[in-house]
């Protein structure tokens, strides 16, 4: 049956990461209240979800505190107003923040795993940065967390570069390496290549395959189940497929989808209606046409961001014209 059918299989080794309030947090510059977080964290426990990427690491000498909010930087003092004494055996739950690479004062910010409610670190960077993800990929295992690799546009970089990146990444003591669609741009045939690459690079490594998929081509969710029943094990979404831009993969579709008994949809539903559904009021999210346009050239999507801030942020022809002209 799972050669036949193996979207309708149970995969127990499968997990699932929340990243509503790191990835989502780039709408707002992560100004959540600590009532907003602590329904998406008890939402998590409550549905089954495995992991939750509850913000960045990130440097506030790069980002003021002036203008982000406390999930930009994951103070441990922060993360325990919200979480409390977290404990993952007891709630099932494991929480994880994000480090960038050239944007994280990671030695200073990273404190060790037995003095934090974290338990995994995920390092994100580009292609030209492995050298030091690398380095905070072994100081993160070095201070006894869970760690990931995620490379960032991987559909904008050349596939030596990719092949660099893996053979760099293979070294590492990194648990996961992720299929970042930064820019939305990746299609079904694309993702088979990349898991086949990633799969066939990390080999013997015992590094699980995660994807991170976003929606600006309304692919996110497509993509995200067809690197499951690849094999992909780490599965990322959010919470009304809340993120930059055009967001992410919904979580509420992914749990739908998948067949672990574990897994609860109720409770995200509830979080939908009650907290995630409202901050569409003040806040945008979404694959608008913009961010169609920007999917599907393989652009980032800040240009689509800045046109919708625009005063002109209706006229999508103009927005078209404007990407013609720069390409």
């Amino acid at each position: 049956m799972t050669e036949k059918a193996p979207w309708i299989t149970f995969r127990p080794e499968l997990r699932v990461l929340d990243c509503t309030i790191r990835d989502g947090g780039l709408v707002n510059n992560h100004q959540f209240t600590d009532e907003f977080v602590r329904a998406v964290y008890e939402t998590c426990i409550g549905a089954g979800i495995d992991y939750m990427e509850i913000g960045y690491k990130n440097s506030p000498k790069q980002f003021s505190p002036d203008e982000f909010g406390p999930w930009k930087y994951c103070n441990e003092e922060d993360l325990q107003r919200v979480v409390g004494d977290h404990d993952p055996e007891k709630t099932g739950l494991k929480l994880s923040a994000m480090a960038d690479a050239g944007k994280s004062d990671w030695k200073e910010q990273i404190v060790p795993a037995d003095q934090s409610v974290l338990s995994m670190i995920r390092v994100a960077f580009y292609a030209h940065q492995v050298p030091e993800a690398v380095a905070m990929i072994e100081h993160a295992h070095e201070m006894g967390y869970e760690t990931s690799a995620n490379l960032m546009a991987v559909s904008n970089i050349t596939e030596t570069e990719i092949d660099t990146v893996l053979d760099a990444v293979a070294k590492t003591p990194a648990d996961v390496m992720v299929i970042v669609d930064s820019f939305g741009h990746l299609y079904r045939e694309q993702i088979d290549l990349l898991y086949h690459k990633y799969s066939e690079a990390l080999a013997g490594t015992g590094k699980e395959i995660g994807i991170h998929a976003h929606n600006n081509q309304q692919l996110a969710f497509a993509n995200t189940i067809e690197a499951i029943i690849l094999g992909a094990n780490y599965a990322d979404a959010t919470m009304l497929g809340m993120g930059r831009g055009a967001g992410n993969c919904p979580m509420e579709l992914l749990l739908g989808f998948l067949r672990n008994p574990k897994f609860k949809l109720r409770p995200v539903i509830q979080l939908l209606q009650t907290h995630v559904e409202p901050l569409r009021k003040t806040l945008e999210w979404g694959p608008l046409v913009p961010y169609n346009l920007t999917g599907q050239m393989n652009l980032h999507p800040r240009n689509a961001i800045q046109f919708r801030a625009s005063e002109d942020r209706d006229d999508y022809v103009k927005f078209y014209d404007q990407l013609i002209s720069d390409t």
